[in-house]
């Protein structure tokens, strides 16, 4: 992404400071690239799992960057990460093993974990040691978020009993811990009501880990069984019954940041190189623009998510519709590519630009699924805006 003269209003670092940053950010990845130690890929913070990769971000102070230096943190602006981020996505870089925990499980325990939880879970999470998977989406429920029919049974000692099943829980095969959402109060009637978060170690003898491989070929999704779980009063997090309330604080980093448009930037940047190298007609010129466009304005709205997460407001409707919006771009983007293009796509042969296209095809079905469907999304903003 190119470096702009503002970086959407940012209060909290000078244009200096940024522009340093961001250059910082691209002398890492042009040195990890001649070294081989990735090939970019489109949705590589879902899918491109690297351990070490991520751990030598955490030594570089690119993780937890928000987080007080009490926790390992570098007390950092949220738009001092929009600019790592943002590099590492337009990239293709393999940052899926630390996402999860650095984009909203590090601010969540923040904001609603004990001391106890904080020491524990945080140092890791900026270290980039330390990888978290979501369990919030179950079977037979689709989008429906309040659906929950995971049970959270308390016990006569403080401690709890959790039964259930979790579905889509990307990189839980990797993770060593996850936030869980469970109704320890009421029924599923009661909706949003009597829900609770909890804290849980994966390595439990009673959390079973099955992988669900997608068209692509790959397990990065799971189901994820809790066989009568037990753990400790400590593993709740925040307040009993406030789970609700403290998911959809979490869900405004979800959904708003430039992973929900920049998955497939690195099929657009291989394309612009291919149309450099063999020249563009007048038509391609036109796809580039226009697709350059759309993701130029998705970025200005992202930013002005993350100036109102720096103002500790909750842009929950803002951050909908980013989504909403860079999911759809997402698609558009490889459609318009493959149309505008002689290439055939492949994911065998030597072509990289081939083989980039054809992954990016196998991934479009996800784009408006994952985080919400597009349906789910536009409600919230429909009810945001009093529509409804």
């Amino acid at each position: 992404m190119t470096v702009t003269a503002t970086e959407a209003g940012a209060q909290t670092a000078g244009n200096t400071e940024l522009h340093t940053l961001r250059t910082e950010v691209r002398t890492f990845l042009a040195e990890e690239l001649a070294a081989g130690t990735f090939v970019p890929a489109v949705d590589n913070w879902m899918s491109g799992f690297d351990p070490e990769f991520s751990a030598r971000l955490g030594q570089r102070g690119w993780l937890g960057m928000m987080l007080p230096a009490t926790y390992g943190g570098h007390g950092r602006s949220p738009v001092e990460r929009f600019v790592v981020t943002e590099e590492l996505l337009a990239h293709g870089a393999p940052v899926a093993a630390h996402w999860i925990a650095d984009r909203q499980m590090a601010p969540g325990i923040l904001a609603n974990g004990t001391e106890q939880q904080k020491q524990r879970y945080l140092p890791g999470i900026a270290a980039g040691t330390l990888f978290f998977a979501i369990g919030m989406s179950e079977p037979d429920a689709g989008s429906d978020l309040a659906a929950v029919r995971t049970r959270a049974t308390p016990r006569d000692d403080g401690s709890w009993t959790l039964s259930g099943t979790k579905v889509w829980t990307t990189g839980a095969h990797m993770a060593h811990a996850m936030v869980l959402l469970a109704r320890s109060d009421g029924d599923p009637g009661d909706r949003q009501a009597g829900l609770s978060q909890f804290l849980v170690d994966l390595s439990h003898p009673d959390i079973e880990v099955r992988p669900l491989r997608s068209i692509d070929g790959e397990a990065h999704f799971n189901e994820v069984i809790f066989h009568d779980a037990q753990v400790g009063p400590d593993a709740l997090l925040g307040r009993r019954g406030e789970g609700w309330a403290q998911v959809m604080g979490e869900l405004a980093f979800e959904r708003s940041g430039p992973e929900r448009y920049l998955s497939t930037m690195p099929l657009l940047r291989a394309w612009a190189e291919e149309l450099r190298r063999a020249g563009a007609t007048p038509e391609q010129r036109v796809t580039l623009g226009s697709l350059t466009a759309r993701a130029w304005a998705l970025r200005r709205m992202s930013l002005s998510v993350a100036a109102e997460l720096a103002a500790g407001r909750r842009p929950d409707v803002r951050a909908a519709m980013v989504k909403d919006l860079g999911s759809a771009f997402e698609g558009d983007l490889v459609e318009a590519v493959r149309a505008s293009c002689d290439t055939e796509p492949r994911r065998g042969g030597s072509d990289p630009f081939a083989r980039l296209l054809a992954d990016s095809m196998l991934h479009i079905p996800a784009f408006t699924l994952r985080g919400g469907t597009n349906e789910i999304l536009r409600g919230i903003v429909a009810r945001g805006m009093g529509l409804r």
